[in-house]
This record gives C-alpha cells, sequence and structure tokens, in this order.
C-alpha cells in the first residue's frame, strides 16, 4: 500500500511517500481503509521533533482519520466489515497518511452520515479540544460568559458554537476576514482584536477566558484581569505557560487533547443533527502530502486539510 511516513525527525523533506506493507490487525483492533486524514499543527511538531511524544520511527503522521472498516482482529467487538467510522487515533502510533491504517477497536465511532466521508476526518481532535477546553477543563455552564481568544481558527468555531448551545454567553475575538463565520458560529460579541484592545472591549468579567491564539505572555498575563474571581484561564498554546491570579483565585489550565469516545459519538450526532458545522477548506491527494508540509513550515495552514488517498 502507499503511505507517507518519515524515518527521521527534522523538515518537511523527510516525509517519504512511498510503497509500505499493508498491516495486519491484532487483537482489539481494526483495519481501516481510509477515506481521508487531517493534517494538524502536531503532526509537523512530531515530525520536527518539537513534540514529546514517543513515536516509533518510521512513523505515519495523521491521527484524525475517517475510513471503512476492512478487517477485524480478534476480539474487535462492536464493529463491523463495511462500517463508515471516524477516530482520532493513538499519537504515538502509525496514523492515517496512507491507504490502510490499524487501530483500537474504541479509538473509533460511526462516522457523520451528512457529509462526505473523507471530510468527517477534519471533526475528531479539534472537536475534542474545543469541548475539553470549555467543559473539562473550563468547567463552564449555562449562563455564564466565556471570552474566547481565536475564534477564527478552527477550533475556536467548534468553541463558540458548543459553548452557545450549552447557554454560555460567547465574547470572541475575529480579524474582518473570519468575523462573518465566528458570528455563524453563534458568538453574542465579536471584537475585532486588529483594531480594538480587549481590555477596553469588555465591559463584564467572564467566568472563563479560553485562548487559542499565539499571543505575547504579558499580554496574556494582563487578560487575566477580564476574569472573575474563582473564574478559570484556558490555553491550548502548550509552548508556554497559562498565566492565572493566585490571590483571586483564578485558575490556570492547559489542554493536552485526550480520547474520548463517549463525546466524539455526541459530537458525531451534533454533526448529523445541524448543530455543528465540519470545515473543510481543502482536499488534497495523499502524494502532496510533504508539500503540505512545507507549506505549514514556511507559514500558517488557514482552516482544514483533508488529505485523501488515491
Amino acid at each position: 500500500m502507499k503511505a507517507v511516513r518519515f524515518s527521521e525527525v527534522g523538515g518537511p523533506d523527510v516525509l517519504r511517500y512511498e510503497d509500505v506493507d499493508q498491516p495486519t490487525p491484532g487483537a482489539g483492533q481494526v483495519r481501516v481503509r481510509v477515506a481521508a486524514s487531517a493534517f494538524n499543527a502536531a503532526d509537523a511538531g512530531m515530525r520536527g521533533g518539537f513534540l514529546p511524544i514517543p513515536v516509533v520511527l518510521p512513523h505515519v503522521p495523521g491521527y484524525d482519520v475517517s475510513g471503512t472498516v476492512d478487517a477485524l482482529g480478534e476480539g474487535a467487538g462492536g464493529l463491523r466489515v463495511g462500517d463508515a467510522v471516524i477516530g482520532f487515533l493513538p499519537m504515538e502510533r502509525d496514523g492515517g497518511a496512507a491507504e490502510y491504517v490499524i487501530a483500537p477497536a474504541d479509538a473509533l465511532v460511526p462516522a457523520p452520515t451528512t457529509i462526505p466521508l473523507p471530510d468527517a476526518a477534519a471533526l475528531p481532535s479539534v472537536a475534542l479540544t474545543a469541548w475539553q477546553a470549555l467543559f473539562d477543563d473550563g468547567k463552564l455552564t449555562a449562563g455564564q460568559r466565556v471570552l474566547i481568544n481565536g475564534a477564527g481558527g478552527v477550533v475556536g468555531k467548534y468553541a463558540v458554537a458548543l459553548a452557545r448551545r450549552a447557554g454560555v454567553h460567547v465574547v470572541a475575538t475575529a480579524s474582518p476576514r473570519s468575523d462573518a463565520a465566528v458570528r455563524a458560529a453563534g458568538a453574542d460579541q465579536i471584537v475585532d482584536h486588529t483594531t480594538t484592545d480587549l481590555l477596553d472591549a469588555v465591559d463584564e468579567q467572564v467566568d472563563v477566558l479560553l485562548n487559542l491564539a499565539p499571543i505575547d505572555p504579558d499580554r496574556f498575563a494582563a487578560l487575566v484581569a477580564l476574569v472573575r474571581d474563582g473564574g478559570k484561564v484556558v490555553s491550548t498554546t502548550a509552548f508556554m505557560a497559562t498565566p492565572g491570579d493566585e490571590a483571586r483565585g483564578v485558575s490556570a489550565a492547559t489542554v493536552f487533547v485526550l480520547p474520548d469516545r463517549n463525546r466524539l459519538t455526541e459530537l458525531v450526532s451534533l454533526v448529523d443533527g445541524g448543530a455543528l458545522q465540519v470545515e473543510v477548506t481543502r482536499r488534497i491527494p495523499l502524494a502532496e502530502l510533504p508539500a503540505l508540509h512545507a507549506e505549514a513550515a514556511a507559514g500558517r495552514i488557514e482552516g482544514k486539510v483533508v488529505v485523501q488517498p488515491a
């Protein structure tokens, strides 16, 4: 089968599109014929050796995947050959940037039925990140207020939609380019961060500040003033410390997304019910994945890109 993988850490040039042996599922595993994988910044981080995730080389990236169950290992209950599935695969194992991938059966859930199967690969880890940041780390409940800094990104739009659905008042930052999409996701107030200072624009403190964007540490610390006493600051920027305010009881948490089959199943139901929109901005063939990594190394990738085998 064809796969993209790297045998040493380094720049995008270490990625190879090559023939590899088709894998065989072991106990509790299934083989998935890949419809698509999704590109994530963490894939580039693992390839470059920047993330402390213990991958075994050679490694196939692409931990978000959609596809069809192709073969079952012993004890892989609950799934049948031919089932359409999506999953957030263990990041240290080979991923879905291939024609076939081995997945733990308990990492997979039925795919959404209202969108194309390849597009469904764009959902798992980013939507789980938004959910866990808001409700597991942020402990948000109906009637509270959240400030989402960086709402124009993929995770941000999921976060806006999920928070609004939960009855949370959403204040969001967005540029003019992403204003309409953030508004459509359900933000109650949008602050144009390119022209307006958040400290001036937010006139009522929030229960949770969720940061999803690169930010200067001093600026981040200043924004903690917008959080009420006893509130929370949650951030996905793992490369820097998340600030809090111990004197006011404002706690800090950094999100490291975790697999959660039950939550992923619920997210799929929200997609099929029309409450969540799955964003796919580009679809590329598997052979072009090394070029996408090179593009990401040269600058930010806008939106969500799914990668399809031939």
